[in-house]
């Protein structure tokens, strides 16, 4: 099933968007009501019409969440929303439970089979991948997940880094970090990591607490460990964690000894005897490429680059701006990292990032943008199970979309325009050791829930001189006991997450190399995906898009020799 889309809803803009919070009470027995009303239908006609029902409070739920959730990371100080975030950790796990009941009906309705031709049979792979991850017994471990989740993100948003007489956060701190000064550099990581070693013991007892909750919600519902429950959560249903040790094992084979031949090209262009931890980032003697102008210019840049990428980006990018669907630039009290989410009550995307003066400000508003276009290219399906695709189909939108955009990068960094393309493509090689080391991590950590915080920094240790051998702590303490983990998100908020970056690098890499012979096939590929949204499983999706999977035997290695080659013609000592 493929959904084109639409042109856009009438020009309201996001700080117009009402927020109620949602009746709990009132919500469960509409929901209820309407789900008997399914049952109880003597026709496939009549449960869809109740389905729509449901659909219609589904969606008053969970735009209402998400309309919490950004104006909440936009400002975690805020008193409203933060009591807001709050209902929310609190009450979620109850509407997952009502999900649950809708799911079993789906599963057991008599007309199963004419709602499947109707709305496609993922609908109901999905369905049953998800009853594996909830009973009623479990609901008030989750809402003391969520709250535990909320606290982690709390401790970086709200993180104050003295440095040299002025106070940062950890977003705007990042531009010092990359000084050119390599002194500079060193005391400003430094900095940055006396915060995380301040805060060590703090994050180590919420990751225990989270773990050895995740345990034992696990062995309520029936599972030997968490990893089973992980992987369900994050809806896979056709690949297993054997097919994703192959997967780690092709990259410890094929892009570890490229990345490490990368970083010392680095080492030989900054002249220095050694790499430490603090150089890693800062590529070039002569800096990091920077984005030219400011925010505003370069949102404006971003529009004529969609407008002339097609006319589905420029319909979809006329609108973000329009209508306010996007917070990008950096302040204290905001959430770190970056995002998109939907709310669908109002069919918008919302992009959120922190703009700090960086590269990285191109990277993210181009995959952000990538995840935005897709869901607004496939909002148009009834089910928000349908609006987004599981999360390693999902990155393969955002991460192609940032090579897509490659013939505009001009816009942005005028003459060092190649500068960052090199870096781009060579950081985005550097990056897979290092997410399958996240993964691996997370396998070895709920595989093992007893261990204790020291065990597990033991753990991401020797993973790190497994699959990052170059890297040099420099005797810093607090990294030489493998904390270096404390500071990934993904790792506490959304378990199991990161290897999906790495499943949908290599995707990507496959849209780079068939953009650069055939934009417009690649494009039309690109495009038929994004339609797709979640309606098909990962494998179905990467083979609707003419790429080969990621867990084929030899499809690493065939999708970096191209890369490598492009990378080896670049005279880097130019920069």
């Amino acid at each position: 099933m493929t959904q084109s889309p639409l042109a856009p809803p009438a020009a309201t803009t996001f700080d117009d968007f009402p927020y109620v919070r949602p009746d709990m009470e009132d919500l469960s027995r509409d929901f209820e009501k309407l789900l008997q009303s399914f049952e109880q239908a003597n026709s496939a006609e009549a449960q869809a019409e109740a389905l729509a029902a449901i659909v219609a409070v589904r969606e008053e739920f969970g735009s209402m969440f998400n309309l919490c959730y950004v104006r909440h990371t936009a400002n975690t100080a805020d008193p409203f929303y933060e009591a807001e975030n709050q209902y929310f950790d609190e009450q979620s796990p109850s509407f997952e439970a009502l999900n649950n009941q809708l799911y079993k009906a789906l599963l057991n309705s008599r007309f199963r089979q004419q709602l499947a031709q109707k709305f496609g049979v993922h609908l109901f792979t999905l369905a049953e991948v998800s009853l594996k991850t909830f009973q009623p017994s479990i609901l008030e471990d989750l809402q003391q997940e969520n709250a535990l989740s909320t606290e982690y993100t709390k401790i970086k948003a709200r993180a104050k880094v003295d440095f040299e007489g002025n106070s940062y956060n950890l977003s705007s701190l990042l531009p010092i970090e990359l000084s050119n000064n390599r002194e500079t550099r060193q005391k400003a990581t430094s900095a940055k990591w006396q915060f995380y070693a301040d805060h060590a013991e703090e994050i180590e007892q919420i990751f225990d607490g989270m773990v050895k909750l995740r345990h034992s919600m696990a062995q309520k519902l029936g599972f030997k460990s968490f990893t089973e429950v992980g992987y369900a959560r994050m809806r896979r249903s056709d690949y297993t964690p054997e097919m994703v040790a192959r997967f780690r094992k092709q990259v410890l084979d094929h892009i570890v000894p490229i990345a490490s031949e990368l970083y010392e090209r680095q080492r030989n262009r900054l002249g220095l005897a050694s790499l430490k931890h603090y150089d890693e980032e800062f590529k070039f003697a002569s800096g990091n490429p920077k984005p030219i102008g400011s925010p505003e210019e370069i949102v404006a840049n971003a529009a004529k680059m969609y407008q002339e990428l097609s006319p589905d980006t420029d319909l979809f990018f006329t609108h973000m701006q329009e209508a306010r669907l996007m917070d990008l630039v950096n302040r204290d009290g905001k959430a770190t990292g970056g995002y998109c989410t939907y709310i669908a009550k109002f069919e918008a995307p919302y992009i959120f990032s922190n703009f700090n003066g960086t590269s990285g400000d191109i990277d993210v508003l181009t995959h952000e943008a990538g995840h935005a276009f897709q869901v607004w290219s496939s909002k148009d399906f009834p089910f928000e199970e349908y609006h987004w695709p599981t999360a390693d189909a999902a990155e393969i939108h955002s991460m192609s979309m940032e090579f897509f955009t490659w013939p505009w990068m001009h816009l942005f960094f005028g003459d060092q325009t190649e500068k960052y393309r090199f870096m781009h493509l060579a950081g985005a090689i550097q990056f897979l050791p290092y997410g399958v080391a996240v993964d691996e991590f997370q396998h070895r950590v709920y595989d093992q829930p007893d261990m204790t915080p020291a065990e597990r920094n033991q753990v991401w240790r020797e993973l790190e001189k497994k699959y990052l051998p170059h890297r040099d702590y420099d005797g810093v303490a607090h990294l030489e006991a493998g904390r270096f983990w404390h500071k990934q998100s993904h790792i506490f908020n959304s378990p199991f997450y990161y290897i999906d970056y790495a499943l949908a690098q290599i995707c990507a890499f496959q849209f780079w190399v068939k953009d650069r012979h055939d934009h417009a096939t690649a494009w039309a590929d690109y495009l038929r995906l994004c339609r797709a949204g979640g309606s098909d499983s990962f494998l179905n999706l990467v083979k609707l898009a003419n790429l080969k999977s990621p867990f084929d035997d030899g499809c690493v290695q065939s999708v970096v020799g191209e890369i490598q080659a492009y990378l080896n013609r670049v005279d880097d000592s130019r920069f």
